[in-house]
């Protein structure tokens, strides 16, 4: 009986993990430029940082300078930056407002559009803004807030994102590899 158990859990173990969506699977639409972008090929250099983002949450607001530093800090030290909106879809008054606000925001990254939350709920974000950090083979090397204080830059302490990115310049593993994210709750549908 014990073995019949085990084999049947064994045979639901394989049938999940085969139905469950893998990284390259995952193919999202870029704002700017309207291509076809698979996430698990833009992992290259040092990493590529995934930032959730929407333009109706205003913790996201309050992170734009600060995101605009970190990309002109470490975009030339081999790391990649991507926003990523769990909340937009491709209706075209969408689009417009998505277009109009990179045009103005001096953001200068790719924006990706995930419509069905393909890439929201691989990752299970939960807030935004929200970090992935992804190195070689796209393993997870850090996820969580930016720093520890989304609503006065001045008053930062702890700029998690800049740790783990400068242990990564290091050939270190960074510590904390995860910070709970502060922002605005998920829609998901």
């Amino acid at each position: 009986m014990q073995k019949l158990s085990l084999t049947i859990l064994i045979l639901f173990s394989l049938a999940f993990g085969l139905s469950a969506q893998s990284l390259e699977t995952i193919i999202l639409t870029d704002a700017v430029t309207g291509k076809q972008v698979n996430v698990a090929t833009q992992v290259k250099g040092k990493g590529l940082i995934l930032v959730f983002h929407s333009l109706g949450c205003p913790f996201a607001k309050m992170y734009e300078k600060r995101l605009i530093a970190l990309r002109s800090k470490y975009q030339n030290q081999g790391f990649t930056f991507m926003l990523v909106n769990p909340e937009v879809s491709q209706k075209p008054e969408d689009q417009t407002a998505l277009r109009s606000y990179i045009d103005q925001s001096d953001m200068n990254m790719s924006y990706l559009v995930d419509e069905n939350q393909e890439l929201t709920k691989f990752f299970k974000i939960t807030k935004i803004p929200e970090v992935i950090l992804l190195t070689s083979g796209a393993v997870v090397s850090y996820r969580g807030a930016l720093d520890n204080n989304p609503q006065a830059e001045s008053a930062v302490s702890s700029k998690y994102l800049d740790k783990a990115l400068d242990s990564i310049l290091k050939g270190e593993a960074p510590t904390p590899s995860q910070v709970r994210a502060v922002g605005c709750n998920v829609r998901t549908y």
